[in-house]
């Protein structure tokens, strides 16, 4: 766990002197908006991607080493496997880079780490705060745990500049192939539309009323569900009886987003296209509370988490100028006290590493 400790210590002081030496960008039509310095964050990316590329645990890290160090990642064996983006990856690695597993954990360390920090770049307003948040509020910790689908999610990331722009076409390429990686980001498709309103307008009355509506008639809505995938690979999921996930992450979910609702004037002002971010914070948001009745309803709330990383980065600057860094302040050690009950309480994370001390 110390290795843990000190990224986070690393990639928060790396983040942190990016957005102080950062240059200041004019948009037409927005806001001066500062871009972080390139070379600090890519101090911070490296940080990130050393600790997950070269662990030996946490997750299902070894069962992918397993099955990269046993199977022959021929052509045939690709094209007869799921999530064939996936296949062809390993394939590639295995007969042009190297046999040993830890380059699969290495290069998916590498591009989904990569992927979020370039997105966070161009749309985080306090850079240092998007990544700390990455980290305590646990998304970092399921990047090495779901590797294939925090992968695809990181992939589906880029296509915010299309959803932002309302170009479907170039979306719903970017989420196709996100979908070879793992196919339940086709799940992003539809929400082009579906989020593409005002937020906080009756549209979004409506999706919190539906996700409190399911969590409700779970038994219900849930055979529904199941019975619409069961022939998909996902539809074992039916069988999984874990419980549901704990309060605690829909809570630290949700008061972010209640903060930008009451900020949500001023939130327009100072980021014209927050309203596509907030709806899909929302999202996010009904998928984690959903997932009060069934923990795995919280793997689809990692496409979504993303955007909140974007959200909770604009949110302290709806405070007033001088009450800014009490909010910092506090945003700093809430998310702490959080990552360490997750992460030592709760989970008690064992971190291990053949190339880290």
């Amino acid at each position: 766990m110390a290795l843990l400790w000190l990224n986070l210590i690393i990639v928060f002081t790396f983040s942190l002197l990016a957005r102080h030496f950062s240059t200041v960008e004019y948009y037409i039509g927005s806001p001066r908006f500062p871009k972080p310095n390139k070379i600090f964050l890519f101090g911070a990316l490296i940080s990130l991607i050393t600790i997950s590329g070269l662990r030996a645990n946490i997750g299902d890290t070894y069962f992918y080493k397993h099955a990269y160090e046993n199977n022959d990642f021929t052509l045939e064996f690709v094209l007869a496997e799921k999530d064939i983006g996936f296949g062809f990856l390993q394939m590639f690695l295995q007969k042009f880079i190297s046999d040993d597993p830890q380059i699969l954990i290495f290069v998916t360390a590498l591009i989904t780490n990569s992927l979020i920090v370039f997105v966070l770049y161009h749309y985080s307003r306090l850079i240092e705060i998007s990544l700390y948040v990455y980290i305590t509020g646990g998304l970092f910790l399921v990047s090495m745990n779901g590797i294939r689908q925090v992968l695809a999610a990181a992939i589906a990331f880029v296509a915010i500049k299309y959803l932002i722009k309302g170009n479907f076409i170039k979306y719903a390429l970017i989420i196709v192939i996100a979908s070879l990686f793992h196919q339940s980001a086709l799940i992003l498709i539809p929400f082009f539309f579906l989020v593409r309103f005002k937020a906080w307008s009756k549209a979004t009355v409506a999706l919190l009323v539906l996700s409190v509506v399911f969590v409700i008639g779970y038994e219900q809505f849930s055979k529904l569900l199941f019975k619409a995938i069961e022939e998909t690979q996902y539809g074992h999921y039916q069988s999984f009886s874990e419980g549901g996930a704990n309060i605690l992450r829909s809570i630290v979910t949700a008061v972010p987003i209640i903060i930008a609702y009451l900020g949500r004037d001023k939130l327009r002002e100072i980021m014209p296209n927050s309203d596509y971010i907030v709806n899909m914070s929302l999202i996010g948001l009904m998928f984690m509370l959903i997932s009060t009745q069934n923990w795995i309803f919280a793997r689809f709330s990692i496409y979504f988490e993303l955007y909140q990383l974007i959200l909770i980065s604009w949110i302290i600057k709806l405070f007033r100028e001088k009450d800014e860094k009490l909010i910092y302040f506090g945003m700093i050690v809430c998310y702490f006290a959080y990552y360490f009950y997750e992460s030592v309480i709760s989970l008690n994370i064992m971190y291990r590493s053949d190339f880290l001390m």
